[in-house]
This record gives C-alpha cells, structure tokens and sequence, in this order.
C-alpha cells in the first residue's frame, strides 16, 4: 500500500538536502584556463563569473580578436566543469532519496539553470 505519509516525509528530506547542497554549491568557485593559462576565468557555483584574469601581454590593440576568443573559452570551460562539479553534487545530495531517473534535470530542481 502507498504510504503517503512517508512519501511526504521524503519530499521534505530532499527538499532540505537540495537546499543544503545550493547553499554549499553557491560558496564553490571553480577556474578554467584558455591560451596556455593567459586568460583565467573564474565561476562561483551560481554559474556567475567572479574573476577575469588576462595577461597583459595580450592587452594590445593587434589582440582584440584573439583576446576575445581566448575569454570565450575560458568562460565556456569554467561553466562545464561547474556544471559537472553541480551534477556531482546534486547526485550525491539526492543518493538513496531521489531514483536515479533518465531525464531528471536536479539542477533545475535547484533553480540553478
């Protein structure tokens, strides 16, 4: 028989576990490198970029392009590792409590996208 007593008493563990884990997640920063390290970006677990680091041997006018291409990268980089590392997180956060379902965006869950 379905116990919605304990399905509630669930939801409410998740809840506080996914709270938990954005909390945690919003204090993670995380750098990505592009041009053999001239160009460092710098993410915080919001997704946000917190830090831009170019190596002024670059700041010419001759460079815009490259410049621009390299902060490109680094940003899309940073942004994909934190992604994963928010994956991790949220698997670890949810083990045992949320079925390990095809399709089931927990980063959402967490207003994270």
């Amino acid at each position: 028989m379905f116990d919605m007593l304990n399905m509630l008493g669930k939801v409410k563990d998740i809840q506080a576990k996914l709270q938990q884990t954005k909390e945690k997640l919003a204090l993670e920063t995380l750098s990505a490198e592009s041009g053999a390290g001239m160009v460092k970006v710098t993410v915080n677990g919001k997704r946000q970029v917190i830090k831009l680091e170019i190596d002024p041997s670059l700041l010419t006018p001759n460079d815009k392009d490259m410049v621009s291409d390299l902060v490109v990268a680094a940003t899309n980089k940073a942004m994909a590792d934190m992604d994963a590392k928010i994956a991790e997180e949220m698997q670890k956060a949810t083990e045992g409590l949320i079925p390990n379902l095809p399709g089931l965006d927990l980063k959402a869950l967490m207003g994270l996208k």
